[in-house]
């Protein structure tokens, strides 16, 4: 066995010519590189005598990086041998267990670096926005704590709270306007809601003499004036409901818009007082106690926090003034305009003065729907 891998390795190193000759190599290389091939192989064998160390030889013989590739060439003896030094590819190493080369590359550890100094960019990431939200948690639980111990102190009658006479008689005016507008407004629609029907109704009627006036010679003009009738009446109907229609259409606009957002503002006043007393009492407590070093850091972020509590109850006590000054001028002046024509509809339509009534919605720049307008089209009937 060791003869025949011998004769072949010999049979590898041996250089052919350009025509087909044996040659002879360069200072003999190849026939030195037989040779110690032979003697180490001879060495092992001899003292294993085992196909155990014959592995072990294959794995411990010449490196792929120190041997040559010989070859044919046409510029002499030396041009066909190549070193494999020069030849660049992957790495490999041999695996002797399972008698096979693994190649090795060098972008492994590159690519776990990087991977790897990804995810801990990511961790950090995800660490900071866990910090932030974790901060923020602790700010509103001690936030709430001190509200609700201000809410029932001030409960109980145990705490004191910053008053405003003149704001706080505003507030509760609005609040028993805001009761009441929302009555007339519940009113107002269902007046509008039995107009409608009565109106429908008329038309109904209407219609129905006037069917049976073609139909019952003798009682033709009856009918006929019956209907004419309720006609005219169904028409005036039709003018009072757009003007009741535009009336409950400003009076809510007026609570559910213009009066709700004052009383917004009005809550987020109430919760800034709410805070500032809360954190007032803190620093009242705080100061009355001993003035070490700690209780002079927390007297420090105390008023820190008091002042800053200070400053936003005092900007939404500003809006609420200003909100409540605007929204009694805005009252003042819609309910004149929509107290003004209801009043002049609904004497022009009980009068029977038709003109009258045309008149009134012209002077409010109110236009009325045509008659059939809600209903569809026959195009669009099932």
């Amino acid at each position: 066995m060791t003869d025949g891998m011998l004769s072949k390795t010999a049979t590898m190193e041996i250089p052919i010519n350009r025509n087909g000759d044996a040659g002879t190599l360069a200072e003999d290389d190849g026939l030195e590189q037989v040779a110690k091939l032979q003697w180490s192989l001879d060495e092992k064998v001899g003292s294993s005598g085992g196909t155990r160390d014959l592995q072990q030889v294959m794995v411990s013989g010449p490196n792929l990086n120190e041997t040559s590739i010989v070859s044919g060439g046409y510029g002499g003896t030396n041009e066909g041998i190549i070193p494999t030094s020069s030849i660049k590819g992957p790495a490999v190493r041999y695996n002797a267990q399972f008698n096979r080369r693994i190649p090795v590359t060098g972008q492994g550890s590159s690519m776990q670096h990087s991977s790897s100094g990804s995810s801990m960019t990511a961790e950090e990431a995800s660490r900071g926005v866990a910090v932030e939200k974790l901060d923020f948690v602790k700010k509103w639980s001690l936030n709430t704590y001190k509200c609700t111990k201000q809410m029932i102190s001030e409960r109980f009658g145990r705490g004191s709270r910053t008053v405003d006479l003149e704001l706080e008689a505003q507030i509760d005016v609005l609040r028993d306007t805001k009761k009441k507008y929302e009555n007339v407004l519940r009113l107002a629609r269902a007046l509008n809601n039995h107009f409608y029907s009565m109106v429908q109704t008329q038309h109904a009627l209407g219609d129905t003499f006037a069917d049976l006036s073609q139909k019952s010679p003798e009682l033709r003009d009856e009918f006929g004036y019956n209907a004419e009738t309720q006609k005219l009446l169904c028409k005036n109907g039709e003018t009072l409901l757009g003007a009741v229609n535009f009336f409950v259409s400003s009076i809510n606009t007026l609570v559910n818009k213009t009066m709700e957002d004052t009383l917004m503002t009005i809550k987020m006043y109430e919760a800034a007082r709410l805070e500032f007393d809360a954190y007032r009492t803190d620093l009242e407590e705080l100061s009355v106690g001993p003035r070490d070093a700690v209780t002079m850091a927390r007297i420090d972020a105390a008023q820190e926090q008091y002042q800053i509590h200070k400053d936003k109850y005092e900007r939404l006590r500003s809006d609420v003034t200003i909100k409540l000054k605007f929204l009694d001028e805005n009252k003042v002046k819609v309910m004149h305009k929509q107290l003004l024509l209801f009043h002049n509809a609904i004497s022009a339509y009980f009068a029977g003065n038709q003109q009258q009534l045309e008149q009134t919605l012209k002077q409010f720049n109110i236009k009325l729907r045509p008659t059939g307008a809600d209903k569809p089209s026959w195009l669009e009937e099932p």
